[in-house]
């Protein structure tokens, strides 16, 4: 259904945000050569940087920042509903402990269950719903000469809890412009402390899924990881 919803979703986002996102140019219906509905969107120039080149985002704190203001902002009338992304962090529990116990012996979690229970004590968001992108990894972050200049794959995108999108502080930025991005969205604690459980959750679901597979995904779920246990919160 990404591609449905992406034609009947993207157009109504798009002229609100201060960056590009994908713009659909045609869609084709599955067929015997290809079970699926697919699409042809319009290319975004610009490069997701890998994970060893995450110390040039920096400069894209404020960018992110502007982005994400102005989604909060839109009327949330026609928005998917919520599934994986934007529900309490709670519903994500026996997932990150699964994640945790099949990453023993492979990398250092030996934090992880503290700061976990630290994000599940916060309490969760009591406001309306808020759009939410829901998947601000690198990988779907388009940059262009330091600067963000695109948002792409907006398959996971719904109304819901906001701590989510902040999931990109850690997974994205660096200690040095993180409180960049939270003061300029003026984020409380309760929320800040959610998002870097929505930060941790992705990066140990990512390693033991992707670790033989997709070793660019697995750089920057180390990398994300790293952040948080280093970050004293």
């Amino acid at each position: 259904g990404q591609v449905e919803r992406d034609v009947r979703i993207l157009p109504l986002l798009a002229p609100r945000l201060p960056v590009a996102i994908p713009e659909v140019l045609a869609t084709g219906a599955p067929s015997g050569e290809y079970p699926w509905a697919w699409g042809v969107y319009r290319w975004l120039e610009g490069e997701s940087l890998p994970a060893e080149r995450l110390g040039e985002a920096a400069a894209a704190a404020a960018d992110l920042a502007r982005f994400l203001a102005a989604l909060r902002a839109l009327d949330t009338a026609g928005a998917p509903p919520r599934r994986s992304r934007g529900v309490p962090l709670a519903t994500r529990d026996e997932f990150v402990r699964d994640s945790i116990a099949e990453l023993d012996g492979r990398v250092d979690t030996s934090d992880a269950v503290a700061i976990w229970e630290a994000a599940l004590r916060a309490p969760d968001w009591d406001g309306p719903p808020i759009w939410i992108h829901g998947d601000l990894m690198p990988g779907n972050l388009i940059v262009r000469d330091g600067r963000l200049a695109g948002v792409v794959d907006w398959s996971l995108v719904c109304a819901g809890d906001p701590a989510c999108d902040l999931m990109v502080a850690w997974m994205f930025l660096g200690a040095d412009s993180r409180p960049q991005l939270r003061s300029a969205l003026d984020v409380d604690d309760a929320t800040w402390m959610r998002g870097r459980g929505w930060a941790l959750s992705c990066a140990l679901g990512a390693l033991p899924y992707y670790w033989e597979t997709n070793p660019p995904f697995i750089a920057y779920a180390r990398r994300a990881l790293a952040e948080v246990l280093a970050d004293p919160g």
